[in-house]
């Protein structure tokens, strides 16, 4: 399976004329990117206690790669780790959260829509993993991104029988459009790997089978200490 592309944009694209195109990358690199501080070579900007972010996640990294293999070998591992805290989406309860609350925990953040067949076929698995594997150390985040309201895609995990995934959405679009920017969702589905410190590991552009046992020990990799 492949990943699904977003529907195109009926508006024709213009080219940027150079300045243009080098003002655009000083306002991104000044984090106007929907709360992500930067483009992918961000690994050196520093924290609001002036330490450097995502320096110790190529550590994780480093664990992490001799585990990309089988179902999971099109993870892939970040060279200049993102720091992804501040994507926000709308939690279970209805409310307005980013990925800070899942400080200390390793996340595997899945982005993923009812019109996106690939996205489709792996929930079932998403949602096995989370359920063999999710405790307070780790969890799926799963987070919708359909634009027509809650019901379609709340109705579609009822009818396969998700049960360990709690509805995360983000109707705007806005989790997808940044991580777009910085190069990091090329598609549908787009699952990423994130550190307790809400720095990427690696990401994944299409689907997996999570349930699998290379996925597990992929995520046990991740965890080590």
């Amino acid at each position: 399976m492949t990943a699904a592309e977003p529907m195109p944009d009926p508006k024709p694209k213009r080219r940027w004329p150079l300045a243009a195109g080098a003002a655009l990358v000083l306002i991104v690199a000044a984090g106007a990117v929907y709360g992500i501080g930067g483009l992918p070579g961000n690994a050196g900007l520093t924290g609001p206690d002036g330490e450097p972010l995502c320096v110790k996640t190529h550590e994780v990294t480093a664990r992490v790669k001799p585990a990309i293999h089988g179902e999971v070998a099109g993870l892939v591992p970040a060279s200049q780790p993102l720091s992804l805290s501040q994507l926000t989406f709308t939690n279970a309860d209805g409310n307005k959260v980013s990925l800070a609350a899942w400080a200390g925990r390793t996340v595997l953040l899945n982005l993923w829509a009812t019109w996106c067949a690939p996205c489709r076929a792996e929930m079932p698995a998403l949602d096995k993993l989370q359920a063999a594997m999710g405790n307070k150390a780790f969890e799926v985040v799963a987070v919708n991104i359909d634009t027509v309201g809650a019901d379609k895609p709340k109705k579609f995990l009822a009818d396969i029988g998700v049960a360990s995934l709690p509805f995360r959405s983000d109707p705007s679009l806005g989790i997808f459009k940044a991580l777009q920017k910085v190069g990091r969702s090329r598609g549908l589905p787009t699952t990423m790997l994130i550190d307790g410190e809400g720095c990427e590991i690696g990401t994944m552009y299409g689907p997996a089978e999570w349930d699998r046992p290379e996925a597990q020990k992929l995520i046990q990799a991740a965890l080590a200490k």
